[in-house]
């Protein structure tokens, strides 16, 4: 069997600010931005894998949710609690510097974990966790 990751989801609750997060502060591309019912899919993936995406998805969008269940996703989400994605660079300290000085919030400054990562943390404009672990 041979699997590759190809779409993976985060929650968006403002579209604007998702995609100048993660276009214009990560560098990746803008892929597709479709909208339907009031709401908003935002597929973005970095420019040399193409073959992989996240999908910046409306929280309110899976209908098999109650009200209660959207509540508690929002909820979550402000405390930064509900989502997180780990992405990768051979140049951890330069990478951090250029996403810091962009404004992103910062919630680690890269450090050498106890368990043998080095890496850092933001989190995107929906308060979902965007790591950074440094490639060796």
């Amino acid at each position: 069997m041979n699997l590759t990751i190809h779409t993976t989801f985060l929650p968006q609750e403002d579209p604007d600010a998702s995609v100048a997060f993660y276009r214009d502060i990560l560098g990746f591309e803008v892929r597709n931005d479709v909208g339907y019912g009031g709401m908003r899919w935002i597929t973005v993936g970095a420019a040399d894998q193409p073959g992989t995406s996240i999908v910046l998805e409306p929280p309110a969008a899976d209908p098999g949710i109650t009200e209660d269940e959207r509540r508690t996703i929002r909820e979550m989400m402000a405390k930064g609690s509900y989502a997180r994605l780990i992405l990768a660079t051979a140049d951890l300290d330069g990478t951090f510097a250029t996403i810091q000085a962009a404004g992103a919030e910062v919630v680690q400054e890269p450090t050498e974990q106890p368990y043998g990562v080095r890496d850092c943390a933001f989190r995107d404009p929906a308060g979902n966790l965007i790591r950074i672990n440094e490639v060796r």
